[in-house]
C-alpha cells in the first residue's frame, strides 16, 4: 500500500509553525526523514566535521500534522508501521556532549553498514538492525522556538529505544491540532545513547496517527510489541555503579565498561564509548536502600561474534 510521504522539515518546536497538512483520525502518513546531521555528514566526512555542525539546523524533523478536532487534554495515538533501510549511519564522539563528555574531548567518527537484520558495527560486533525514531513530539504549549533537543511532557527528543515497528506512542496535547512532527532515525541504539548518538541514518517512516478524546496523560506513555531481535539473548556483561547520586552511578557504570572492553578485548576506549551508545542498555537496579543506589550497565553477548570477547 502507497501512503502519502511528508517532505518537508523544520528545526524546533513552535506552535506557530503552520501546518503542512490536516489530518484526521486513523490516517497514515509516510515521513522521509534526514539524519540527525541533516544530511551533512556523508562517509567521505573526518571527524573534525563534527566540530563544524551548525547546531540549529540538528535533529530536523517532518512536519508538523494538524490533527482533525485535537485540543489540549486529548491524547494523539502513534503507531509505527514501518521503518525502510537507509543502508548506512554513524556514530559520532562530538566535543562538550554525552554522558561522558569531560572523558572525552576529541571528535571521533564512525561509519557502519546495515541491512534489514544487521547493523555490521566492527569486524567481531554485529548489532540487530532495530529501527526506530528519536524524536517524535507535539508543538509545546508555550509560545516561541524551541530547542528540538531536550524531550518535553509533549515529546519531542525522547531516543526511546522501544519505539520500534509496532509500539504505540501516546502524546498528550498541549495545543490545538497537536501539530505532530517526527525525526531523528536510528538503525539501532543501546538505552542511554550515552556517547550522544546512535547509528544515525536517513530513513523513510510510516505512522498511523490516531485521536484519542478526554484520555488525558500527564507525560508520553507507550506499548512495546515483541520484538525478533530481542529473542537473540546469550546473556550479558554488565557493570554497576554504586553511590548516592544516580547520576554519577550512571557514569561511574559506563565507565567500568569501557575500560573493562579496553583492558579485556583490546577496544579503543573512543570505539568501546561508542558500542556503549549504539547496544548497551542503562538501567537502575535499586533506589530504595539509601543512602546508595546501583545503576547497571549491560552488553549483550550476543552481538560478539568472537568468543574470546564473550568472555569478557
Amino acid at each position: 500500500m502507497t501512503f502519502k510521504t511528508i517532505h518537508d522539515v523544520h528545526h524546533c518546536f513552535d506552535n506557530s509553525i503552520a501546518p503542512l497538512e490536516t489530518i484526521s483520525s486513523g490516517d497514515t502518513r509516510r515521513f522521509d526523514i534526514l539524519d540527525a546531521s541533516g544530511g551533512l555528514i556523508t562517509r567521505d566526512n573526518q571527524a573534525e566535521i563534527l566540530t563544524r555542525l551548525p547546531h540549529d539546523v540538528l535533529n530536523p524533523v517532518c512536519g508538523p500534522l494538524f490533527i482533525a478536532d485535537a485540543e489540549p487534554g486529548d491524547v494523539i495515538e502513534v503507531e509505527f508501521i514501518d521503518f525502510e533501510p537507509g543502508g548506512w549511519g554513524w556514530t559520532g564522539i562530538l566535543p562538550e556532549f554525552g554522558l561522558l563528555a569531560e572523558d572525552f574531548k576529541e571528535p571521533w567518527l564512525k561509519f557502519s553498514e546495515y541491512d534489514s537484520e544487521s547493523v555490521y558495527f566492527d569486524d567481531d560486533i554485529i548489532i540487530p538492525f532495530r529501527p526506530f525514531a528519536g524524536t517524535i513530539g507535539l508543538a509545546p504549549a508555550e509560545s516561541g522556538a524551541h530547542s528540538i533537543l531536550p524531550p518535553r511532557i509533549c515529546g519531542g527528543n525522547m531516543d526511546i529505544r522501544d519505539l520500534v515497528t509496532g509500539a504505540k506512542l501516546y502524546l498528550p496535547v498541549q495545543v490545538a491540532g497537536g501539530l505532530f512532527s517526527i525525526g531523528d532515525t536510528h538503525a539501532c541504539q543501546g538505552d542511554g545513547e550515552v556517547c550522544g548518538s546512535a547509528i544515525e541514518t536517513s530513513m523513510a517512516a510510516t505512522a498511523t496517527i490516531r485521536l484519542h478524546k478526554g484520555d488525558s496523560i500527564p507525560a508520553p506513555m507507550f506499548d512495546v510489541p515483541v520484538v525478533a531481535s530481542d529473542s537473540q539473548n546469550e546473556g550479558y556483561i554488565v557493570t554497576t555503579g554504586i553511590g548516592s547520586d544516580l547520576m554519577a552511578g550512571a557514569k561511574d557504570a559506563v565507565r567500568f565498561m569501557i575500560d573493562r572492553l579496553s583492558k579485556k578485548a583490546n577496544m579503543d576506549e573512543q570505539l568501546a564509548y561508542a558500542l556503549c551508545s549504539v547496544a548497551g542498555q542503562l538501567r537502575i537496579s535499586e533506589i530504595v536502600d539509601q543512602p546508595n543506589w546501583v545503576v547497571s550497565f549491560y552488553i549483550p553477548k550476543a552481538i560478539f561474534k568472537s568468543r574470546s570477547l564473550k568472555a569478557i
